[in-house]
């Protein structure tokens, strides 16, 4: 069981005991450059962040005196597109 330490003392838990969860995340880019002109190019992007929609977990929650302790609350963001057109002069 976990205690506060007391103060000014380090407590007696080894370093890095407690992990939280695994991370993955892979973004994908595709761009498509396009001439208009023989100085005016147009280039549409397509960006996908987390592209896979894998959910990652924040961390437990390490604060002893709380009631969430060791409890994880939230996630990090899902998968987002961003699109988008560049005028290339």
């Amino acid at each position: 069981m976990f205690v506060p330490n007391a103060i000014g003392t380090f407590g007696n838990s080894g370093k890095n005991m407690l992990r939280g969860p695994r991370y993955f995340n892979t973004d994908f880019a595709v761009l498509k450059v396009t001439s208009v002109t023989e100085t005016l190019d147009v280039q549409f992007r397509a960006e996908f962040f987390n592209i896979f929609n894998n959910v990652n977990l924040n961390a437990p929650n390490s604060n002893v005196s709380s009631a969430q302790f060791g409890r994880i609350t939230s996630a990090l963001d899902p998968r987002i597109l961003q699109f988008g057109l560049k005028l290339l002069f």
